[in-house]
């Protein structure tokens, strides 16, 4: 039995990561914002979960509070 604490977070995060590059994979369509929004959900879901211990709360929040700083983010010109 694995009573490990630090292994559930770092499985979560690993998980996370892997479906955010997965995901990222499909955004040549889509437009710079869109795909600063994408960026900043996943890494601030990641962020929120590894923050929060993998909790779920945290990890939505983390993605949610991301989304919204991706999407303001302007790209230097």
């Amino acid at each position: 039995m694995n009573t490990n604490p630090l292994l559930v977070p770092r499985g979560l995060a690993t998980a996370i990561a892997l479906t955010l590059v997965i995901g990222l994979s499909a955004c040549a369509g889509m437009s710079r914002q869109d795909q600063n929004t994408a960026i900043g959900a996943g890494v601030g879901a990641v962020g929120g979960a590894v923050l929060t211990g993998g909790g779920t709360l945290g990890t939505l929040g983390g993605a949610a509070i991301g989304g919204v700083i991706g999407s303001q983010v302007e790209p230097r010109k």
